[in-house]
Order: structure tokens, then sequence, then C-alpha cells
């Protein structure tokens, strides 16, 4: 399992929700509504288990659980603040939305 979270992403995610010094975010994934239909990824405070991918930063937990890590391995989230934009790449998945489809 590769997963990476960005130090501005990090930071973006603790103010954001906001995270205190210790506490866990969750990334899992998440399937779309009316209309898309697609995968996207979805954020919730939660504590890991013993098989969860961790990674710590800024004081911070950030994880990813065993039923998610076919969609999340491999996976980048960065932040870019001049556009407010959080950005999801995972080179092992064509298409994000609908992986698996080609």
């Amino acid at each position: 399992m590769k997963f990476t979270i960005t130090d501005e992403a990090a930071r973006f995610y603790k103010e954001e929700i906001p995270l205190q010094p210790g506490e866990s975010l969750r990334f899992y994934v998440r399937v779309g509504g009316v209309g898309s239909g697609g995968f996207s990824v979805g954020v919730m405070k939660e504590q890991p288990s013993e098989s969860s991918y961790i990674i710590e930063k800024q004081d911070a937990k950030f994880f990813v659980t065993e039923d998610d890590f076919w969609y999340l391995d491999g996976m980048t989230i960065d932040y870019n603040d001049d556009m407010d934009f959080v950005s999801f790449e995972n080179s092992a998945i064509d298409d994000l939305n609908h992986p698996g489809s080609s």
C-alpha cells in the first residue's frame, strides 16, 4: 500500500475539518449520487484499526482501511491554495470516476 498526502493537503484538512493534535481522518471510497454514478474519495473523523495504512503528518493521522486499499493504493492527495482545490491522482487508475472501465 502506498498512499501520499502532501503537507498542503494535510494542512487544508486540519483546518477545514478541523482536526486537533492526535485526531485521525479516514479516507474512503464513495459512490457518487444521482447523475454521476462514479467513485470519489470521502473523508471522516474516525480512529484507525490495527490493519489500517496510516500516515502521520502535522500531529494528525490520515489513514485508509483495508476495504479501500483497491482504490486508494498509489493515490496522491494534494491541495492548491491559489485555486482552493484538492486534487486526487492515482497513476494505477486511468479514470478515478469509473475505475476498471476502459
